[in-house]
This record gives C-alpha cells, sequence and structure tokens, in this order.
C-alpha cells in the first residue's frame, strides 16, 4: 500500500506536470472506482489544473472549481505517459484523463478487487477520509504534543494508533514497522504504557523515518517508487534476516490481517510475538 512518502513522490511528480493543463477527455474503464454517484468524472473535462496536493495518503487533483481526489487504496497508483509517448505495459487501466496537449494520466489498481477510488468534490474535505486525518507527521507543527494529543493514552496496540489515519495521518503497515523499531518499542505495547523517554523515542523516530523516507523518494521516477521503498526497508518485509541493529533475527507476527516485522531483541525483551 502506498504511504505518505510515496504518494508525496507522486504528488511532486504530478504537480510539475499537470499544472496548467486542460483535461479534454476522460475515460473511464471501471465504474465502480468513481465513488461520488452524483458527480462524474467528466465533471473534470474542460478544467485547468492549479494544484496537485496530499492528503494522507490520498493524491488531491485541483481543478479551477472543482477537485479530483484519488485514493489509492491498497494497490492502486497513477501511470503518466508524455505527449506522444505510447502508454507503458502495466496494471489494468480504471480511468484515464487526456490533456489538451494530448499527454495521458492513467489510474491504475493491481489488485484482484477494486480499491483505488476517484471522487469528484468541491473541496477534498467532502471526502470523509480527508475530513477525518489526524495530524501529519510531515507537517512542521507537528509537535510532541499533537502527538501525545494522537496517542490519547489509550489502552490500545501502538503499531494499530500509528496505522489509523484518523489518528495519524500517511502511515501504514511498512512505516509503522520501521518506526517502532528505530524506537525500539514492541508494536504490541499499548499506549498507555508507554513511558515518557518511550514516547520521546517514538515521536522522533516517526517523524524522521517519514521525513526522511519523502527525502529519499524524491526524484524518484514513480513508476520505480515502489522497488524503492522496499530496497530502502531495514526491518519491514525482512523476517528471517539479521536485524541492522543488533543482528538478532527479525521476526515475522500477524498483525490486523496482514503481516508485520520486529525485532525480539530491540523491541520485545526477547518475547516472540504470534506468527
Amino acid at each position: 500500500m502506498p504511504e505518505s512518502p510515496e504518494v508525496q513522490a507522486l504528488v511532486e511528480f504530478l504537480d510539475v506536470r499537470t499544472l496548467g493543463r486542460v483535461v479534454t477527455a476522460v475515460d473511464l474503464l471501471e465504474f465502480r472506482a468513481v465513488k461520488t454517484r452524483a458527480r462524474p468524472l467528466a465533471d473534470v473535462v474542460g478544467a485547468r489544473v492549479v494544484a496537485v496536493q496530499r492528503f494522507g495518503k490520498h493524491v488531491d487533483v485541483a481543478f479551477d472549481d472543482v477537485h479530483l481526489v484519488v485514493s489509492l487504496g491498497r494497490h492502486g497508483w497513477v501511470r503518466w505517459t508524455e505527449p506522444g509517448e505510447e502508454p507503458a505495459p502495466g496494471p489494468p487501466v480504471l480511468a484515464s484523463l487526456t490533456f489538451d496537449d494530448g499527454a495521458l494520466m492513467e489510474f491504475t489498481d493491481a489488485g484482484g478487487w477494486v480499491s483505488l477510488g476517484l471522487s469528484i468534490v468541491g473541496a477534498p474535505t467532502e471526502v470523509a477520509a480527508i475530513a477525518g486525518l489526524g495530524p501529519d507527521p510531515v507537517d512542521p507543527a507537528f509537535t510532541r504534543e499533537r502527538f501525545v494529543g494522537a496517542l490519547g493514552g489509550r489502552r490500545k496496540q501502538i503499531k494499530a494508533i500509528l496505522q489509523e489515519q484518523e489518528s495519524l495521518a500517511g502511515i501504514g503497515n511498512a512505516y509503522s514497522d520501521e518506526a517502532l523499531h528505530a524506537a525500539k518499542v514492541s508494536p504490541v505495547a499499548h499506549a498507555s504504557t508507554l513511558s515518557d523517554e518511550d514516547t520521546d523515542r517514538l515521536y522522533a523516530a516517526t517523524t524522521s523515518t517519514v521525513r526522511d523516507a519523502i527525502a529519499a523518494r524524491r526524484g524518484i521516477p514513480i513508476d520505480r517508487l515502489k522497488e524503492s521503498k522496499v530496497a530502502a526497508m531495514r526491518v519491514h518485509g525482512r523476517g528471517g534476516e539479521p536485524c541492522p541493529v543488533c543482528g538478532g533475527t527479525i521476526r515475522d507476527f500477524r498483525f490486523g490481517g496482514t503481516q508485520a516485522q520486529y525485532c525480539p531483541t530491540c523491541q520485545t525483551a526477547g518475547v516472540l510475538l504470534p506468527s
């Protein structure tokens, strides 16, 4: 699933290329991708792009008086083709926009079910998932106090809170694993049990993990962002490999219907989590 570093790189790529271009045609191949039944994708025809922005894991293509919000879901992505080029092969295309100079923006989904969503709205906050977003660790105004407020001292596993978009925007399975490992905090520890020192380390690790990843992804071609993310992971997806900090074995564990990773030596005092 794309998380804020990859989505930010995508947004910056699209913002440079689409600014000022006018949509001349749309093609909807999968009607289930459009989530706003009262406003069809055709509403963006004739509209000029004024900005492309990120809200958590969502892309907002802003036109003069309408917004196209792209919720990438688990397997969604965007493919860009310059005028005169042939579209590259890839995952199935669910919808596309053609611009006045022939450039093509395609919305793809590689999953077995439609996870990508397109919403045509007057403002991004009309999309419930954006209206409910918590603070973003990338925001310069994201302080330790806001982080503590997001955790809320709850009796809830800290990894779940880090991935909960209503608590913190933009973080998913991969970067929560990375931040928790960097902070030496167990993924299944409850927020209510964290000491001030634990909280300090986790706040620093969360902000640095996401911000450093954004800097690292910047400028990478958008069709290579996923492989770049995978290659940069120190713990996530590295089950069975040595921990880069202590040399112990990174372990897999089941979390929320998916698989995550942690280091027992660094994070759980040697306790193995259910796999």
